[in-house]
């Protein structure tokens, strides 16, 4: 009885220790895991913790960077706000252009600038006294413009007959037919050499070059052909020789306004002086003539467009090109996709005396395009009157002017007038 109890307690104790052998070692398997899970735990704790750190330094975490966009700063949101911020009469002054004659005092605008407003200046007439002459206008007149919103500057300077500056430190530029017999290469070196006087001058839009194409005899084509106002070759080369001269101006910092939209080649009158012979029965959209225009669109775009003020019987009979929105926003803009400011011919030609004054602008406007240039001082008043009325009382016009008012500042902010 003994000696079996004594074995029976043996293997009991082995058993007892072999099982305690277990525990311990299971004790150590745990207690290790425990270890790991600390050292992982606590070295993503250090990552973290490295990560704010330099996102703290930097200013911001990768999934900052990707999360949170950056503000659009394009010329056309920044017109977008500007805009936003601007009243009613503010927006319409940026929709005109104002004439400023030789020989007439840049204080005369000053009122016009400051009080109503107005964006932009045309400096018309013979100026022959040189660069600094016209250089002493551009700075009086910029200075009755707000700091963070100055003029768009412009003339007429194509060459030939139709050049308002002139005198020590202006070229005399050879007429569009002239140019034409050029390179385009050599025609747009010459185009910056021209621009670089305007800039010295302090003019920023060139309102040229004549894109149309003369499909009549060229001396009784009145507003163009009889002035050798255009290149003097087909549509195509028409097309080459405008891109090269636009190009040659912005290579200079001066911008420009390809015109007269469709054309003025295929009428007798000129617009500026008679209301007579300015039905074009010919002129088709998608035919080669409009398309020298979107050919120029598509290579350069332009900064401006000018309309013609001429009617087209195969397009819209109903109204001069400039009023009809079948051209400007149904062709210019929605087929060849222009998007950029569009400007009327001079709006006191004797082509529109039959409209009242007054009615001008809101036609224009209307219709699709932007901004008002204007070639007699008397009409500037009643203009910005007409819209500023309409827009007071018509929300879906006041919606057009604040469109075109964003297109006209769009272009200041490209062309780092606004700020």
């Amino acid at each position: 009885m003994t000696v079996v109890s004594t074995a029976h307690d043996r293997r009991v104790t082995r058993a007892l220790r072999i099982v305690a052998a277990l525990a311990v070692i299971a004790m150590i398997a745990t207690l290790a895991g425990l270890g790991l899970l600390w050292i992982r735990v606590h070295t993503a704790s250090q990552a973290a913790h490295h990560a704010q750190a330099s996102a703290g330094a930097t200013g911001i975490g990768e999934l900052g960077r990707s999360a949170a966009p950056k503000p659009d700063a394009s010329p056309a949101a920044k017109a977008k706000s500007a805009v936003a911020a601007m009243s009613m009469e503010q927006r319409v002054g940026q929709l005109v252009m104002a004439p400023l004659s030789a020989g007439t005092d840049p204080s005369s605008l000053e009122g016009t600038i400051r009080d109503r407003h107005v964006g932009s200046v045309l400096i018309i007439g013979n100026w022959n006294d040189g660069v600094a002459s016209v250089r002493q206008a551009t700075d009086a007149l910029q200075s009755y413009a707000p700091a963070n919103n100055r003029l768009l500057m412009t003339t007429d300077q194509e060459g030939g007959q139709v050049q308002h500056l002139q005198g020590n430190g202006f070229s005399a530029m050879p007429s569009a037919v002239e140019q034409g017999r050029m390179g385009t290469d050599q025609l747009r070196q010459s185009a910056a050499v021209w621009g670089s006087q305007l800039a010295q001058a302090g003019i920023n839009v060139d309102l040229a070059p004549v894109v149309g194409t003369v499909t009549v005899a060229r001396a009784s084509n009145a507003p163009i052909g009889a002035l050798d106002r255009d290149f003097g070759l087909d549509a195509a080369g028409n097309a080459a020789h405008a891109s090269a001269f636009v190009l040659g101006m912005r290579d200079a910092g001066v911008a420009t306004s390809i015109k007269h939209y469709p054309s003025l080649g295929s009428v007798t009158g000129n617009t500026d002086f008679t209301s007579d012979g300015i039905l074009d029965t010919t002129t088709v959209l998608d035919g080669d003539v409009v398309n020298a225009f979107g050919t120029v669109i598509a290579q350069t775009q332009p900064a401006m467009v000018m309309m013609s003020l001429a009617t087209y019987q195969a397009i819209d009979p109903s109204s001069p090109a400039a009023f009809s929105s079948t051209i400007i926003d149904g062709y210019l803009r929605a087929r060849q996709g222009y998007q950029g400011v569009v400007t009327s011919d001079s709006l006191s030609a004797a082509a529109l005396g039959g409209i009242p004054v007054d009615q001008l602008g809101v036609r224009l406007i209307e219709a699709g395009g932007d901004l008002a240039c204007i070639g007699a001082p008397d009409y500037v008043t009643p203009i910005l009157d007409g819209l500023n009325a309409k827009a007071s009382s018509d929300a879906a016009f006041a919606a057009k002017v604040t469109r075109s008012a964003e297109r006209v500042m769009t272009l200041k902010y490209q062309m780092g007038l606004a700020q």
